[in-house]
């Protein structure tokens, strides 16, 4: 790789000191000045070599480079953002063309997927604009018409935008493609099945349990993209694209013969409540987003991972959340142990209470 043995400088000497001693090559004669545009060229010639040879591990790309590199030797694509949607309810008297805008007072932007007339009332189908976790809202959100529709009086969505999901990342890219290479798939193993599942754009990670359910049975667990409990859709997805109908027909990616279930893990909520030494240069609102967040952070790392939250490692936690300079009176989920997590369970965060 390249080095300060390759700089200019440093070519330029080793060329001199293969030029007799008895000619001058000092700075500034006719062999220094012929021999230093070339200096320059192998040094840049050098730092090409480096960039190319750094490009042999897989680890060294990004971006479409890694992707490329991964597409051609396994065939994986990088999964794509995704973009949430749900059922908005409108009131008013109008037709609703597929395309019109609709948005949280944050700004978060949804069109219309189908042209609907309403009258009086009724409910169009709207994704959002831009793609990735942003676009999942909760309920009672999008209630913004940014452009008029004349007669359209109001609009809302009742349930939770869900589905959006960001574009897989290098890291979790690389990460599928050491499972592909180093759990070959054959014969319907497990590692085949884990890896059907994480093909589908949303699903985060799966887990595959073998005779779950008898001869030829195999029930696969997953999770989403955001490491939470996968919705019913996602669900779906994945076993329409296994096994439709679970019937082991060879009509869906599993062979066949294959008896195949997909369910999502259940969520188990860690709640955590605490006694705080504040540090006064932040609001308790700031303090209490900064743990959450981190909370949440915590526990992607851990889902299908680890089988337990460790109650250390909380409250190693909290005194890396800025906001806070110390804590006591630490209880996760009521105890200070801790917290096991089932196989088909998911840790996400629960409510957190900040004394």
């Amino acid at each position: 790789m390249y080095s300060e043995n390759n700089s200019t400088n440093d070519i330029l000497k080793r060329m001199r000191d293969g030029i007799p001693s008895d000619i001058d090559k000092s700075e500034g004669s006719f062999i220094y000045d012929s021999l230093l545009p070339a200096a320059n060229e192998f040094q840049k010639a050098h730092i090409k070599l480096d960039n190319v040879a750094r490009k042999l591990s897989i680890e060294a790309l990004s971006g479409d480079e890694l992707e490329q590199r991964i597409y051609e030797k396994t065939g994986i694509k990088r999964k794509e953002a995704t973009k949430a949607h749900t059922t908005l309810n409108v009131i008013g008297n109008a037709t609703i063309k597929a395309g019109d805008l609709f948005q949280t007072a944050g700004g978060i932007q949804f069109i219309s997927i189908e042209t609907k007339t309403i009258v009086t009332k009724g409910t169009i189908s709207i994704e959002a604009v831009v793609p990735g976790i942003s676009s999942n809202v909760p309920a009672n959100q999008i209630t913004v018409i940014p452009v008029v529709i004349p007669g359209i009086i109001s609009v809302n969505n009742p349930s939770t935008t869900e589905g959006g999901y960001d574009a897989e990342s290098d890291e979790e890219l690389i990460k599928r493609y050491y499972e592909r290479i180093r759990t070959p798939a054959t014969s319907n193993n497990k590692a085949q099945y884990k890896n059907w599942a994480k093909e589908i754009e949303g699903v985060g990670d799966a887990k595959v349990y073998s005779l779950w359910n008898g001869d030829n049975t195999v029930k696969v667990v997953i999770i989403d993209s955001n490491k939470q409990p996968a919705s019913t859709e996602l669900v779906q997805a994945v076993q329409n694209y296994i096994d439709p109908g679970s019937k082991g027909l060879g009509d869906g990616a599993a062979a066949i013969g294959a008896f195949c279930t997909v369910a999502s893990a259940v969520g188990k909520a860690i709640n955590v409540c605490f006694t705080a030494v504040k540090d006064k240069n932040y609001t308790d609102e700031q303090r209490k987003i900064n743990f959450e967040n981190n909370l949440i952070d915590f526990l992607k790392n851990f889902a299908f991972v680890e089988s337990s939250i460790s109650y250390a490692k909380v409250g190693a936690l909290i005194l890396d959340t800025k906001g806070f300079l110390d804590y006591s009176n630490l209880t996760i989920n009521g105890g200070t142990s801790n917290i096991l997590i089932d196989d088909n369970e998911v840790a996400v965060k629960g409510v957190v209470t900040i004394e």
